[in-house]
């Protein structure tokens, strides 16, 4: 690891060292190259399905409102209505839509006012321990159902709606659990291949502008090889963030074992609180939890609501737009007590008690890019429009040098 971080400082300091000095950094830097290219021939294709799918997922939900507008899209001043229905009444709505097993798994909360409420729930499918996905779209003015639709069956290996289909393929090549941990692996083993991409493009003899730039009327060969490496070196930051993030939402427990270490005290989502149970008392609703924490929190936008799936689970409630958080990210997590209504813990960006914490915290919105508002977004989807190009350029690069070579070698036969 020594070797390695001084391999990418070493050209800081090449100005007026000996030939000798630099032909050594050279066969150095070509060891670095070749580990490069293999884990790029390897990895790349991945990298680019991860890329492109990322770049969907950051507008996710714009897409979707444009695929099932007749779901997610309502006019409150046709209705003449300017405040919604009772959480309850419009949850009664859209379980009546579904058979009595369903099972609420999440709440998306409209976004703005033109947007209906979205519920997603669980049905035991055809296959014993496996279920149906479904979402229900219900008006939050008037309480009407506005249709349902199929996400994924259980007896199918792919979604049937585009951007879980889109999420499942960015999250887990389609694989489930299994593949979520490979992706995870991949994750690792890219961001060394991004760390080994900048070795590889310092420049030695201090040309910095031939580094950071593309060579107007070059050849082809020059503009394919001034294409990987400037793409490379511009979203190299946020490549770097968004593995490295990517990585932590794949192998979770791995990744806290490493932040512990580094950072004592800090919890991940699995330390976080749980429920006490009691005999003979019953859960509280979800309107009742959402109502304790509207009453403590009042201020931002409420984002979403997650209900406990076991016993000893939480409601998690988000809140987006809170004012006077961060001008980065500002949302606030608020988990109760499905019994008794306390609230046992709220999560705010940058006021966690250890930086572990709030390292982890801000992993979800460097990721998505929501970290920065729209300019975050953007970022993240340039970032991810990279990643074909990185491979596509990178293959054709090897490929030119290959037939370099074999060209060589036949003059010399």
């Amino acid at each position: 690891m020594k070797r390695f971080t001084a391999d990418l400082a070493i050209g800081v300091a090449l100005n007026g060292r000996s030939e000798g000095y630099l032909s050594r950094l050279k066969k150095r830097r070509k060891v670095w190259l070749n580990v490069h290219l293999w884990l790029g021939l390897l990895l790349g294709f991945f990298l680019a399905v991860f890329g492109i799918t990322g770049s969907i997922l950051v507008f996710y939900e714009e897409i979707d409102n444009v695929i099932n507008a007749n779901l997610r899209i309502v006019q409150a001043s046709a209705q003449g209505e300017s405040t919604y229905r009772s959480l309850a009444e419009i949850q009664s709505v859209a379980i009546s839509a579904l058979p009595l097993q369903a099972k609420l798994t999440f709440v998306d909360y409209p976004s703005d006012t033109t947007a209906s409420f979205k519920f997603g729930f669980t049905v035991p499918g055809a296959v014993a321990n496996e279920k149906d996905e479904w979402q229900v779209h219900v008006n939050p003015y008037t309480g009407q159902l506005l249709g349902k639709h199929l996400i994924k069956k259980a007896e199918d290996m792919f979604p049937c709606a585009f951007i879980p289909f889109v999420f499942r393929l960015h999250f887990a090549l389609l694989a489930g659990e299994t593949g979520g941990i490979i992706v995870g692996i991949m994750g690792v083993i890219l961001l060394f291949s991004v760390l080994t991409g900048l070795i590889v493009w310092w420049p030695l003899t201090g040309n910095w502008k031939r580094a950071l730039s593309i060579k107007r009327g070059a050849s082809v060969e020059r503009l394919n090889h001034d294409a990987h490496q400037t793409s490379g070196f511009y979203t190299f930051p946020i490549l770097l963030v968004v593995l490295l993030s990517g990585v932590y939402m794949n192998l979770p427990d791995q990744f806290m074992v490493l932040v512990k270490q580094l950072s004592p005290g800090t919890q991940g989502f699995m330390d976080s609180p749980q429920s006490s149970p009691s005999a003979g008392k019953q859960p509280l609703t979800l309107e009742q939890a959402f109502t304790i924490v509207q009453k403590a929190y009042p201020e931002g936008r409420v984002d979403w609501l997650s209900p406990p799936a076991a016993s000893t689970d939480v409601y998690r409630i988000s809140i987006s737009e809170v004012p006077n958080l961060s001008r980065f990210w500002s949302e606030r997590q608020v988990v109760v007590d499905q019994y008794n209504g306390k609230v046992l813990q709220v999560s705010d960006p940058g006021t966690r008690a250890t930086f572990g914490q709030t390292f982890v915290e801000w992993q979800w919105p460097l990721h998505s890019g929501r970290a920065f508002g729209w300019t975050g977004r953007i970022l993240v989807f340039i970032s991810g429009l990279a990643c074909p190009v990185l491979f596509v350029t990178g293959v054709i690069r090897w490929l030119q040098k290959r037939r370099a070579k074999l060209f060589k070698r036949a003059l010399q036969v």
